[in-house]
């Protein structure tokens, strides 16, 4: 019975919530992260988020049972191996999906269109849109960026246009790189083919991958760089309240600026993870590549102190 309900949780993809983290984008970046009301709602939207996308996980393994058994990673997942049985897997799916819709109905009309819309793109994605090139990696990037918007329809506030920008740009710029790291992975094993694991990798080559990469890759930099000079500090702070408390000879100050070093060495490590064939699961390397940890953290303690330290 513990093997079967770890074997469960597993097809759950536990790691992979660490996506939906991105519901907590809105709060963070907006000042109100200490806000009662606004913390528990992006608390609700993420559980929700985490149902409703480990339901579309049970629906995916189901599909791609037959392709996940020739895969060199895949294969060992439960419901491909045999573990869950297709039953029990379903049932799951329809469960989760359930509980998923009935926060988002608790959340409001707004958050559950959103919501919704979201399960129509992952099972979308898992029925045919993962067979087409280039729509699958905007598939993939649109329910990326729809996490970001979830935590502006649960809590009402609204983040800066060009910190969704850098937003949609990073969430290109990941799904690319997925579909690269699998490329070089399926292509360090002999006798395994990239349309017997994945039917759109037939229809990317290596050089249109660098180009895309390359090209995200650039525009989430600038994107986020424009967001750090052009919006404007808020007017509170733990250490320092109002903008003459301090550096009053500098107005308008722009210290978010300071957090782009940390964003072009997380770009620039994960392109070279991607190259490695290790980028196949971003919230795996997320988790597994400690200088690609540590970048990531280092770049919340900054944000975190700059905007509920200092005011931004």
């Amino acid at each position: 019975m513990g093997k079967l309900l770890f074997a469960l949780l597993k097809t759950a993809r536990p790691r992979q919530w660490l996506k939906n983290v991105a519901v907590a984008t809105t709060i963070l970046f907006t000042g109100q992260l200490f806000n009662g009301k606004a913390f528990n709602a992006t608390l609700w939207a993420f559980v929700a988020f985490c149902l409703l996308s480990s339901s579309s996980y049970f629906i995916n393994d189901i599909l791609d049972i037959s392709r996940d058994k020739k895969h060199p990673f895949k294969k060992f997942r439960p419901i491909a191996s045999g573990l869950v049985p297709l039953p029990l897997a379903w049932s799951m799916a329809f469960l989760l999906l359930g509980i998923g819709i009935y926060i988002s109905v608790a959340l409001g009309k707004s958050f559950l269109i959103l919501a919704l819309f979201f399960m129509f793109l992952q099972y979308s994605y898992s029925f045919f849109l993962k067979h087409k090139s280039i729509i699958d990696i905007l598939t993939l990037t649109a329910a990326y960026f729809l996490r970001v918007y979830a935590g502006e329809m649960a809590t009402g506030y609204h983040i800066s246009i060009w910190l969704a920008l850098a937003a949609l740009s990073l969430a290109l710029f990941l799904a690319i790189g997925k579909r690269r790291a699998e490329l070089t992975l399926i292509q360090g094993y002999q006798g395994v083919l990239p349309k017997d694991t994945r039917e759109t990798l037939l229809g990317y080559s290596e050089k249109l991958l660098d180009a895309f990469t390359t090209m995200f890759a650039t525009s989430t930099f600038i994107t986020y760089a424009f967001y750090t000079f052009l919006e404007k500090p808020l007017n509170q702070g733990f250490f320092f309240h109002g903008y003459n408390d301090f550096a009053a000879d500098l107005p308008g100050r722009k210290w978010m600026m300071a957090t782009i070093p940390f964003i072009l060495f997380g770009i620039m490590r994960y392109m070279q993870l991607i190259y490695e064939g290790k980028g196949e699961s971003p919230e795996k390397v997320l988790t597994s590549d400690l200088p690609l940890l540590l970048t990531v953290i280092l770049w919340g303690v900054s944000v975190f102190l700059i905007v509920y330290g200092i005011g931004g």
